[in-house]
């Protein structure tokens, strides 16, 4: 179910908290605050909930992240008696799936839908925020939760005379709800990251030409998805508690058959054929092959190379087959994509691809893209160019902290926090799965669900103990921050010009912003500094 144009908000409305975001954080966190009895409301510029997956309806949008495991574990009714359909669920199913949520546990009555958060100030003196919307409305707060989701401010290209195309111009991460009709259109997509590579066979299937613009070609594995047999959804259900909590001690909150060796420690026969068993099985967990992909540049190569003798072996065109292959990045550092056909569609006579690298577009025209040798005319364009990653929602709200501190200039050379959880300066805000936290390397269902439960625990504890604010200290931000950047550095991470380092902005300071040093690690050092009463946080005041 949609809800249109429902805001259910009285101005000048006085609440504990402010949530910002219905997503599937925004979503969690208002049941666990009103089972703590912390009176909240939730602010969504959407027209219902489902945070990115109510935004993403591209043709082909799927989660990578297998559904048993993409999903809630804080209720084993809810996860007992939700189907799923595919083992790799589409976007309509979870936001489905989102609703139904919304339904079961009746969040949406503290939800202000079509609301858009635009600015969120810190008075020191009241120890309080507030927090403004598009619709002038002003509430006040004692603390703001940021559930603003690390995906979910769209990337616009810099390319000039973008507005100047006659025809209609898409981009993947606002798609329109009544969907798009291709049929009998020469279409093209700009873009070729993992919205790119799960649309372009959709697209294909009903254009009557498809030219797909690459500046940076991908590494993709096969999703093998398939239906969701009783059997499959059993050998989860029969004991899911268990597997729920193995996942949260991993390092990517997934179970995956996770490789116990390096690639080098195994000879080659015994390399090819565990590549091969996973690239057969399908699905993100080929990265898990062997236990040093990720830090080793030997093994690394050995399932790059894996992985471009698919590709020369699946484009028929040789020399397409060489402009899809990537080359110059270690396959995994920028997040590996799964897709259903995307190699197989360049074999077919109407679709192109444009190799931006050797011939760059200059400019939009009226009537298409003009590169430097040569002009494709085109009847629609679809912009896959992706998101401005972790931090580009929370630089469209005017946040000010103590002092008058803008967490823009705060955060002009690359985002600081401790935990990933708040920033020094800005008391009693905190960040849902924000730079310095595993987030986006993680399932982002495990890293949501831990990070509710600590703020929640944290907001507990400071009622029980007459706490009125808390923040972040800063040397334990430095340190923190020094410390996500260590561990970083030991991986080959750094070498790819990914979204993770906000390679793909314009302007946007080059740090990795995740936190790369696992799931089950990062929850332990929370769990430890609350058990410890919050060190590196300072605890002011009582209300």
């Amino acid at each position: 179910m949609e809800v249109q144009d429902v805001r259910q908000l009285d101005v000048d409305v006085d609440v504990d908290v402010v949530v910002v975001g219905a997503g599937f954080a925004g979503l969690y966190l208002l049941h666990r605050l009103r089972q703590a009895g912390i009176a909240a409301r939730c602010f969504e510029a959407g027209a219902d909930v489902g945070g990115t997956w109510y935004w993403n309806r591209y043709p082909g949008a799927r989660c990578d992240v297998e559904s048993m495991q993409y999903s809630y574990a804080f209720s084993d009714a809810l996860q007992q008696e939700w189907q799923w359909s595919e083992v790799f669920a589409g976007q309509p199913e979870i936001l489905r799936y989102a609703g139904h949520v919304a339904d079961r546990f009746d969040l949406r009555r503290d939800i202000s839908f079509n609301t858009r958060i635009t600015a969120a100030s810190y008075d020191a003196q009241a120890r309080r925020w507030t927090v403004t919307t598009d619709h002038g409305d002003v509430i006040s707060c004692q603390f703001c939760v940021m559930a603003t989701g690390c995906l979910s401010e769209g990337k616009l290209p810099e390319i000039a005379g973008l507005d100047s195309f006659r025809g209609p111009l898409y981009h993947t991460g606002r798609w329109p709800h009544e969907g798009v009709d291709f049929s009998g259109l020469r279409v093209g997509v700009i873009g070729t990251g993992s919205s790119a590579i799960q649309a372009v066979p959709e697209i294909a299937r009903q254009a009557a030409a498809l030219v797909v613009f690459q500046r940076t070609p991908n590494y993709s594995i096969p999703a093998r998805n398939r239906p969701m047999t009783p059997d499959y959804a059993s050998s989860w259900k029969s004991i899911y508690a268990e597997r729920r909590e193995t996942a949260r001690h991993t390092r990517s909150g997934t179970i995956y058959d996770f490789g116990t060796v390096s690639a080098m420690e195994v000879s080659a026969e015994a390399r090819e054929a565990e590549y091969w068993a996973r690239w057969n099985k399908g699905g993100a967990n080929f990265m898990s092959a062997f236990n040093d992909i990720a830090v080793n540049e030997h093994s690394n190569h050995s399932a790059a190379e894996f992985v471009r003798a698919r590709i020369q072996e699946t484009v028929q065109d040789k020399a397409l087959a060489e402009a899809l292959t990537p080359h110059d990045y270690p396959i995994g550092t920028k997040r590996i994509c799964i897709d259903s056909g995307y190699f197989e569609t360049f074999n077919q006579p109407h679709v192109t691809l444009v190799d931006l690298r050797a011939n760059p577009i200059t400019h939009i025209t009226p009537d298409g893209v003009a590169t430097r040798d040569a002009t494709h005319t085109l009847d629609a364009i679809v912009l896959a160019t992706g998101f401005d990653a972790m931090t580009g929602a929370l630089s469209r709200i005017a946040i000010t902290g103590q002092d008058g501190q803008k967490l823009s200039d705060t955060w002009q050379e690359g985002p600081r926090t401790y935990l990933g959880l708040m920033t020094a300066g800005f008391p009693n805000l905190f960040l849902v799965t924000g730079p310095g936290s595993p987030s986006v390397l993680s399932n982002m269902m495990v890293s949501i669900e831990q990070h509710i439960d600590w703020i929640t625990e944290c907001l507990t504890y400071l009622r029980a103990n007459a706490v009125s604010t808390i923040e972040a200290a800063t040397q334990a931000q430095d340190d923190w921050v020094a410390h996500v950047n260590e561990v970083a550095n030991r991986t080959l991470y750094p070498r790819a010009a990914s979204w993770y380092m906000g390679a793909n902005v314009a302007g946007k300071p080059r740090v990795f912003m995740p936190y790369i040093g696992g799931v089950g690690e990062y929850r332990r050092r929370c769990t430890e500094i609350a058990q410890a009463g919050y060190p590196g946080f300072a605890l002011h005041g009582q209300v």
